[in-house]
């Protein structure tokens, strides 16, 4: 299916690392003019090189950027619009928590996960919407967590804030459908990188975060894999191949909807 994403302008936050690493590079393959909106400088870059070796038609390019800080946000979408003139799509990817129990987290592990988690996903929207309003055309895709539909033991502040991102997706999907910006968000199960290449220092998979704990224990991965009815994990990639579908105008009439690629983790 030709997804008609080829010259259209695409913004991927944290497309360093993982899943958003996954999703600019599927974006590049369809041709797409791509903004690599991530902290990171070295994994930014990386997936910019590679997605520019893949000589699909499309121009790659790499912003540093603060999600958590509003002026950095507003600076990045002036320099996508002043590079590509026109912003179609923008993917709110950036993640991050630590998996312990509620009473046992510090304060600024709950400040940084509503930082990263929810206010990446405000912050972003808000820099990008009047543009699009403007163009009257959007396409704006944001990374949840079935820990925010059902509640997740270890998750309760992570999971709060994607139940946050969940809501706050469907409410501007109602305000701004008038404007023909379609919202959604994609749920994906546990994601684990294929390797420690795909997971930069800054990544709950990298060094120090609670997923490289998870990334070196064999038997914590068949624990896991236990927990999902196709007794397997997400591959980034099947995450990305949802994303991207819904940033296309094949899911032109689709908005509002919060869709879990987590092999029946859920069913809702």
């Amino acid at each position: 299916m030709d997804l008609g994403l080829k010259g259209k302008t695409v913004i991927v936050t944290g497309g360093g690392s993982n899943i958003g690493r996954a999703i600019f590079l599927t974006y590049a393959r369809e041709g797409a003019n791509l903004v690599n909106a991530e902290i990171d400088e070295k994994m930014g870059q990386k997936a910019v090189d590679e997605a520019n070796a893949l000589k699909a038609g499309s121009k790659a390019i790499y912003i540093k950027t603060d999600v958590t800080n509003p002026d950095s946000c507003q600076a990045m979408v002036q320099k996508t619009i002043g590079e590509f003139g026109q912003i179609h799509v923008l993917n709110n990817v950036v993640g991050w928590t630590f998996d312990r129990l509620f009473i046992e987290k510090p304060r600024k592990e709950w400040e940084k996960e509503i930082a990263l988690n929810l206010w990446s996903v405000i912050n972003c929207t808000r820099a990008v919407v009047d543009h699009m309003m403007e163009k009257k055309y959007g396409k704006i895709v944001n990374m949840g967590s079935d820990a925010g539909r059902i509640g997740e033991f270890r998750e309760a502040v992570y999971g709060a804030c994607k139940g946050g991102v969940i809501a706050l997706s469907k409410a501007l999907a109602r305000e701004l459908g008038r404007y023909n910006i379609n919202i959604n968000v994609v749920c994906p199960g546990m994601t684990i990188p294929a390797s420690t290449e795909e997971a930069g220092e800054l990544s709950m998979f990298g060094p120090g975060g609670f997923g490289r704990g998870i990334f070196d224990n064999p038997e914590m991965k068949e624990k896991l894999k236990a927990s999902y009815p196709l007794r397997r994990l997400c591959t980034a990639q099947e995450v990305a191949n949802a994303v991207v579908f819904l940033a296309s105008d094949a899911a032109s009439f689709i908005t509002g909807q919060t869709l879990s690629v987590s092999g029946g983790y859920t069913m809702m």
